[in-house]
């Protein structure tokens, strides 16, 4: 009996060795290509107090 159960495990594992599958890896033979069309918009509002708009209006050079 014990003959016969080392026989049985024997050959489960020739039968899983053999069904182990193969995996290559391997670089592509074109470039790899990332096109990236980007397009950023942004706006800048600016708030400012009446005290100061008028100080930027009349001391152009400030800036």
């Amino acid at each position: 009996m014990k003959a016969l159960t080392s026989l049985a495990i024997a050959s489960y594992i020739l039968l899983l060795t053999g069904c182990v599958p193969r995996i290559e890896v391997a670089a592509p033979k074109e470039p790899i290509t990332i096109n990236m069309n980007v397009k950023i918009e942004h706006e800048i509002h600016i708030q400012v107090d009446k005290d100061v708009e008028k100080l930027l209006k009349n001391n152009s050079s400030l800036f």
